[in-house]
């Protein structure tokens, strides 16, 4: 893999967010410009719309300035946790369209996971951005459908595994063995990508 796209998604410097939880403004500055594509793929992949994804993502920074001091090292990367509040506030969103009565975002039939290498990057996209979206997408691509079908809804729509389950007509225990080898599978091909 080429050494800055490693770097660029392998997560950031444990020490940048030291200096952004001390406050320093220019380390924030230098932490949105080394994430930012790769969190808005996320939230545009979920919500569905360039609009919905920046308006989010302005919200996911203020918070993450806001939270700084609430990270801990011993629980994962930088990039986990940014990741994981950008994934868990759009999947918030996306529930709170639904019940305002709302569309959802296409079917997943419509938008399969190998889309995400669409090679047309926004305004807030970086050619690592790019590059790494690319590497999930082929990722995914590579599982056998089922098991991508499982994750998609359950990554991308915030499905629960029953919920999965009762949508695919599947046996519960089915749906949560798919994901589980699905998952660890994924985590072994992006490895190299996440690694400090």
């Amino acid at each position: 893999m080429d050494p800055s796209l490693k770097h660029a998604v392998s997560g950031l410097d444990p020490g940048l967010l030291a200096r952004v939880a001390r406050g320093d403004r220019g380390a924030f500055s230098q932490l949105y410009e080394q994430s930012n594509a790769l969190l808005f793929s996320l939230a545009f992949r979920i919500l569905g719309d360039r609009e919905s994804a920046a308006d989010l993502l302005q919200d996911v920074y203020l918070e993450i300035w806001r939270k700084r001091m609430r990270y801990d090292a011993e629980r994962g990367s930088p990039m986990a946790w940014m990741v994981t509040m950008t994934r868990s506030r759009a999947i918030d969103r996306l529930r709170s369209r639904t019940a305002k009565g709302h569309g959802m975002t296409d079917p997943i039939e419509n938008s399969p996971a190998v889309q995400l290498v669409d090679g047309n990057p926004g305004p807030l996209e970086t050619s690592a951005g790019n590059e790494t979206r690319s590497l999930v997408g082929r990722a995914l691509a590579e599982l056998p459908e089922a098991q991508r079908k499982a994750i998609e809804l359950a990554f991308y729509q915030g499905l629960s595994h029953s919920e999965i389950a009762a949508q695919l007509n599947e046996p519960l225990g089915t749906i949560k063995t798919r994901i589980k080898l699905g998952m660890d599978k994924l985590r072994t091909v992006l490895r190299p990508c996440w690694a400090q």
